[in-house]
């Protein structure tokens, strides 16, 4: 099988609730050509955006299966606590219901604030439950109750993770809202092209330094877009630890996550040398590595003459150049996502894929 690892799904405009469009919370044009939050408007760059739409895409381009994730305009940050509550369960349940009619293209992830840990806690328990959700999605920086901004690997999630934890559930770090707290001029999509790795950076930081991998050793993390700064800025923390150890008090090693079985990268680096050094970084292996579209967003892998770019060339000219081989190729698109999903945990979606006994 061929399996995107990091896909998104927009709702058709009519079925996104009369409340979120009033409150200019986010809404979809009735022409289907613009996303829209107050203040914001981002275009809709292909018809894949949508369902029936994405399930041709997926045909054309040989894409057996996805994994769609919550849309980062969904995190529910800075929302009051009823309105943010009513938006989740928009989301979780318009997944959930994706997943229920398509199992067999889709496995749908879903989110909780984690600024209100009881009601998040509810709300994992609904989706696991009741829904038959597996795959968590979090930002990589929430904004708590009082106002704060804070990393979603802050000590006082943990709860959060102790269910994920008994659960089994993979989760899915993927960053947004950086303007609203990296205090620059929204210019040249900064803060998608630089902060969006620099906040999946910060996660993995604080991911790795509270030894959250072994000390949840049922959860498997994935980080968005490759955790491509995370890659480069190991030496960096490395010598930071090391040289004042004063600083990081009854933390974790950054050395001891590197490789690590429950922590996954996506492809979605854009270029070969990034790749070559996600590999390297994970030990020179592949196995934490699973493939990652991004799909339908104009930074994913989508077809584009411009950049005579289509979905998985990057991994394509990973084989011919020779830093991986047909085996990991193999791997990356299937074996290394269902590792990732749990499917060793999960007899529903083992059937839902019609994977044998012996994967």
């Amino acid at each position: 099988m061929r399996i995107n690892g990091h896909s998104h799904l927009l709702p058709y405009p009519e079925q996104i609730p009369s409340f979120m469009k009033e409150k200019e919370i986010f809404w979809i044009d009735d022409d289907r050509k613009f996303m829209l939050q107050k203040n914001w408007k981002r275009p809709v760059t292909d018809s894949s955006f949508f369902l029936d739409e994405k399930i041709e895409w997926m045909s054309r381009n040989n894409i057996d299966h996805a994994v769609v994730l919550n849309l980062s305009q969904l995190y529910g940050n800075g929302l009051r606590l009823e309105e943010m509550k009513q938006v989740l369960r928009f989301q979780n349940d318009f997944n959930a219901k994706v997943q229920h009619d398509h199992p067999e293209k889709f496995t749908c992830g879903f989110v909780v604030h984690t600024g209100f840990v009881q009601g998040a806690l509810w709300e994992m328990e609904r989706c696991v439950k009741e829904l038959g959700l597996q795959v968590l999605c979090l930002p990589t920086h929430f904004m708590d109750s009082i106002g704060t901004w804070r990393s979603i690997f802050d000590e006082d999630i943990e709860p959060i993770l102790e269910l994920a934890n008994e659960y089994k559930l993979a989760i899915e770090i993927h960053p947004y809202d950086g303007e609203k707290f990296i205090k620059l001029e929204n210019k040249s999509w900064r803060f998608h092209l630089v902060w969006m790795l620099a906040q999946c950076a910060d996660a993995y930081h604080f991911f790795t330094l509270n030894g959250y991998a072994d000390k949840y050793p049922n959860i498997r993390v994935c980080f968005a877009h490759g955790g491509q700064l995370a890659q480069m800025n190991l030496g960096r923390r490395i010598q930071g630890f090391d040289g004042r150890p004063d600083l990081f008090k009854d933390k974790t090693h950054p050395r001891k996550s590197v490789g690590h079985k429950n922590i996954f990268f996506d492809t979605l680096v854009h270029d070969t040398d990034s790749f070559e050094l996600m590999v390297r970084r994970n030990g020179n292996s592949t196995d934490q590595i699973i493939m990652g579209l991004d799909d339908p967003y104009p930074l994913g892998e989508m077809e584009s003459e411009d950049q005579s770019s289509y979905p998985g060339k990057l991994l394509d000219l990973t084989l011919e150049r020779g830093i991986i081989t047909k085996q990991q190729h193999t791997e990356i698109w299937e074996d290394n996502v269902l590792r990732w999903l749990g499917v060793e945990h999960d007899d529903k979606l083992k059937a839902r894929l019609k994977i044998e006994e012996t994967v």
